[in-house]
């Protein structure tokens, strides 16, 4: 429980008013009785705007560098907040840190169920990682910890911050390509998380990785891997295989999650945990929204629309070839990835039209990604909905625009969430009321 008036790493002015928090936050409109505000600097405004109405909404203290009740006044509210999180950190004996350019939320979820360890919520920026390590830096339990990059530099921050006794990199590919530079950048800036700590990496990273420049770094899932899953079999209802002799179900599961759940059970046997409690905690795993979420019905949808890149559109499409039936992929664009874009888009397109029957696309590169390609998300949309039969598995990819307006979004195809929506809506129509379907 963050305490302003517990000792401090930082000096501070710390108001008699203020009071022990549960949680902290940057947005001051989740600000409340329980949570406390952090007045960080922005892109456009800086938090201090929003002081006042963290107080209002009875925020037990403000992290500011103002002069107002119930503050915790510093220089330098950023600096204090990140001094904070080291300190607590340096408390929990136990801290994954997870990496990669695709299923690092999946990978996440799945060590934390196994490991019954408390664990970031979606938001994994530095600030996101900084209030979590305080709220939970104390705790007996591990600690996982989600560390993505967009830049040069920031895993280095961010390992600086979180310091992981155990550093992991789910997968290798072109993401952020726009900011990063190139895949060698890639390769580079992830691996500072195998850097003198106990290094596991996913099969399809383990490549990239070789144990001449990564010593004591060992690959995980199947096949010809050290932390090995075996006898992985692979069906519409989900994933089954054996761990260290357990046997493992993961209902509506693909190989993403399996490879996932084999890092999280490989983590459990290291920790000295009971591998048969922890493979039934991760039966009932449940990702966020928008991260390979199976829909079964009438037809069924796969939502993995929160985000996409390169490889883990192949991994959505690899996943959907194990479904019965007829089989459409729609997909949207994949943000920042630099000067390749339009080939990278040419060689997911190229996929998608051997893993589906149908395939459509949307926005910008709409030809490249389906050989149904519209300008528009509800064009899209509308014919979609008009073609669907009972019986179908439509997967959904692309990545969120997530700051960009509406009207970007629906243009440039990107946020198919909408998409999803429509379909599970028609899912829960009568039966008969689709429109080829009926014919």
């Amino acid at each position: 429980m963050p305490d302003p008036h517990a000792p401090l790493p930082f000096e501070a002015a710390v108001h008699p008013e203020a009071r022990p928090a549960t949680r902290l936050t940057w947005d001051s409109r989740t600000a409340s009785p329980e949570v406390a505000f952090v007045a960080l600097p922005g892109e456009k405004m800086h938090g201090n705007q929003f002081v006042q109405g963290a107080l209002d909404a009875g925020a037990p203290f403000v992290l500011t560098d103002l002069d107002v009740p119930r503050a915790v006044r510093v220089a330098d509210a950023q600096a204090a907040l990140f001094a904070w999180a080291r300190s607590e950190r340096a408390h929990n004996p136990h801290v994954v840190g997870i990496t990669g350019s695709a299923g690092k939320t999946t990978a996440k979820a799945y060590a934390a169920a196994a490991l019954h360890a408390h664990f970031m919520p979606v938001f994994n920026t530095m600030p996101a990682i900084a209030c979590f390590l305080i709220e939970h830096g104390r705790s007996a339990r591990p600690l996982v910890v989600e560390m993505g990059i967009d830049r040069l530099g920031e895993m280095a921050e961010l390992v600086g911050l979180v310091r992981p006794d155990v550093g992991v990199v789910t997968a290798i590919g072109p993401a952020h390509l726009e900011q990063l530079g190139s895949l060698e950048n890639i390769v580079r800036e992830k691996g500072m998380i195998l850097r003198g700590v106990r290094g596991l990496v996913g099969a399809q990273a383990a490549p990239y990785y070789p144990g001449a420049d990564y010593p004591g770094v060992d690959s995980y899932g199947f096949g010809d891997v050290t932390v090995a899953g075996r006898d992985l079999e692979l069906t519409p209802g989900g994933a089954r295989f054996n761990f260290a002799g357990v046997p493992v179900q993961l209902p509506l599961a693909s190989r993403v999650q399996a490879e996932a759940a084999v890092l999280a059970l490989g983590l459990a046997q290291e920790a000295g945990l009971e591998l048969a409690g922890a493979a039934h905690r991760l039966s009932g795993v449940q990702v966020p929204g928008g991260r390979y979420r199976v829909h079964p019905g009438r037809f069924t949808v796969i939502d993995d629309a929160y985000n996409a890149s390169p490889v883990a559109v192949r991994a959505a499409l690899e996943a959907l070839g194990s479904f019965a039936g007829r089989r459409i992929s729609v997909l949207g664009r994949m943000l920042e990835l630099g000067e390749t874009e339009r080939s990278l888009h040419a060689e997911v397109g190229a996929l998608a039209r051997q893993a589906a029957d149908l395939s459509y696309g949307v926005g910008a590169f709409a030809a490249e990604l389906g050989e149904r390609a519209f300008r528009t998300v509800p064009e899209l949309t509308a014919d979609l909905l008009a073609t669907v039969q009972d019986g179908d598995v439509i997967l959904v990819k692309a990545s969120r625009g997530i700051s960009w307006t509406p009207e970007q979004r629906a243009q440039e195809g990107v946020g198919l969430d909408t998409v999803v929506e429509a379909l599970l809506e028609l899912q829960a129509q009568r039966p008969g009321g689709l429109g080829n379907a009926a014919r």
